[in-house]
């Protein structure tokens, strides 16, 4: 595929055919996210392959009960990792840290990157994916049940196979509304009437062609998108629960040491 196609051609698959992928074609997309820009080439993250039936069963509850996490072929998950680099550092007798939240952010930042150069380099290859924000809202039971050890966290997670639907493009904001040159541009009324307008007719427009979700509107007495995103998709209460998860894991596998006196 030409590379502007890949690109704009981008939509999530849920739906996957009963069809394996291949070592081969994996490997080759795996390479494609080592090759990622990576903060001072420590390349401070790990991939975590997931294709036994079983396992991914178990993922299913942590991953919100999202349908794809069992009928796709693969799962991978993109973990911030110094557990490697620290085992290094000591062997080397070096200072032992990057235990800290500035640690954690260069890695998180590593996986991201990583993460989306496997996805592209996937749809490349005509496999589909679906980026699912469970990886770090749940990031403590998924880290659990992948075995994680001290200084790695599942950070970016998606399922990947060969699609078996073709939904159509998402809507995406104005470049207009996203790119500030020199510095930053803050927004009038106006300015957010007009980014937001097409996401709003068409945003209000699927979720109202669902039946589900059209009930779930209709139960909670919704108006607009901007109320069904913080009243039922992306909750204070939901953001503030996944919050501690992840302040309590980040505690718990050795990131929260931030100050000069940590041991």
């Amino acid at each position: 595929m030409e590379f502007n196609e890949v690109i704009h051609g981008h939509r999530s698959i849920r739906e996957y055919e009963d069809r394996e992928v291949s070592q081969e074609i994996l490997d080759q997309i795996l390479e494609a996210g080592i090759r990622a820009s990576s903060s001072g080439n420590m390349q401070s993250y790990s991939i975590i392959v997931t294709r036994d039936k079983e396992l991914k069963k178990k993922l299913y509850t942590p991953h919100m009960e999202q349908s794809m996490v069992v009928d796709a072929p693969v799962l991978l998950t993109f973990c911030a990792d110094f557990n490697r680099m620290r085992k290094w550092l000591e062997l080397n007798d070096a200072p032992v840290h990057f235990d800290n939240f500035m640690s954690f952010m260069i890695g998180a930042i590593d996986a991201t990157l990583a993460a989306q150069n496997v996805a592209l380099a996937a749809e490349n290859a005509g496999l589909g994916i679906c980026y699912m924000g469970s990886t770090l809202a749940n990031c403590d039971q998924i880290g659990e049940l992948l075995n994680l050890p001290p200084n790695v966290v599942p950070v970016v997670g998606y399922s990947l196979g060969y699609p078996a639907e073709a939904p159509a493009l998402r809507d995406r904001l104005p470049m207009s509304g996203l790119v500030h040159y020199d510095q930053y541009q803050d927004y009038s009324e106006e300015d957010i009437q007009t980014i937001y307008k097409e996401r709003n007719e068409k945003g209000w427009q699927r979720y109202m062609s669902i039946p589900r979700l059209k009930e779930m509107i209709e139960e909670l007495g919704l108006k607009n998108l901007a109320q069904v995103y913080t009243i039922a998709k992306y909750t204070k209460e939901s953001h503030l629960e996944f919050s501690q998860t992840v302040l309590n894991y980040l505690e718990k596998q050795n990131f929260m040491k931030n100050d000069a006196d940590s041991n």
